[in-house]
């Protein structure tokens, strides 16, 4: 299983799927943008008071729809980086892709009191409802449904294990460096503080996680990143012992 020709999978069939209400899914709702926080260079957090949205679990993510004047309509999938406990609020965070067509609107014309169109919750494949130990995994913008995570486990004050590897370039391009606390490592793979060492995830990150530090009945994995990264990441979750079964991972690019 652990050979040179494992290649993770995007979805496992994992016991206790969470289902998703498709008729709440179904209807869009208007999301008037209320705040903007800038993260890093590249990232900014982007607030929008939604009052009919019907809640979510940590993990998951909604369509987003911009309409131009003429009609034109864009539509793209965000991860939610707010916990469920905040009603009536939602926040995404985006990186400013070059060329992005709906994340260059955000980055350079949305100002508060803009309104954009969301629907969802959308996947429970990658949600976590805080019932079971969780060892994170994410890279870049693959923290966002991380956080929320983290951010769920913290106002509901749970007991449940939550550990979060967190892959950066450089401590300037970690998202959400203000927030992190004891349950997170970050890993910088080109520019670190002094003393810290430089490169990719690695074995010696993930192997103490997956023994002496793991929890009764092991942890449920989640990880999010690029195509590249999610594979990286799994591949050494497997090495290490983590049943392939439970890992989940949601990858883009």
């Amino acid at each position: 299983m652990a050979g040179s020709d494992f290649v993770p999978v995007t979805r496992f069939a994992v016991p206790g799927r969470i289902a998703v209400s498709n008729r709440a899914a179904a209807l869009w709702q208007t999301a008037t943008l209320t705040e903007v926080r800038r993260e890093t260079p590249q990232a900014s957090t982007f607030r929008f008071a939604v009052p009919g949205w019907a809640g979510h679990l940590p993990g998951q993510h909604l369509m987003l729809r911009l309409t131009a004047d003429d009609g034109y309509t864009a539509q793209r999938h965000y991860s939610i980086a707010s916990p469920p406990d905040d009603a009536g609020h939602i926040e995404l965070t985006l990186d400013h892709v070059e060329d992005g067509e709906v994340s260059g609107w955000f980055h350079t014309v949305a100002k508060p009191g803009d309104e954009v169109e969301v629907r969802g919750p959308l996947s429970g494949f990658f949600a976590w409802p805080g019932d079971r130990p969780a060892l994170l995994i994410g890279a870049g913008s693959g923290v966002v449904p991380l956080m929320s995570m983290i951010r769920h486990h913290r106002a509901r004050d749970l007991s449940v294990p939550l550990r979060l590897l967190v892959s950066a370039r450089g401590p300037e391009d970690l998202i959400y460096a203000r927030e992190y606390g004891s349950e997170t490592t970050p890993v910088f793979t080109r520019r670190a503080p002094e003393g810290v060492p430089v490169g990719r995830l690695a074995p010696a990150h993930v192997a103490p996680l997956l023994g002496a530090e793991q929890p009764p009945g092991g942890w449920e994995a989640y990880v999010c990143g690029s195509n590249a990264f999610a594979e990286h990441a799994s591949r050494l979750l497997v090495e290490a012992g983590q049943p392939v079964d439970r890992i989940r991972i949601e990858r883009f690019g």
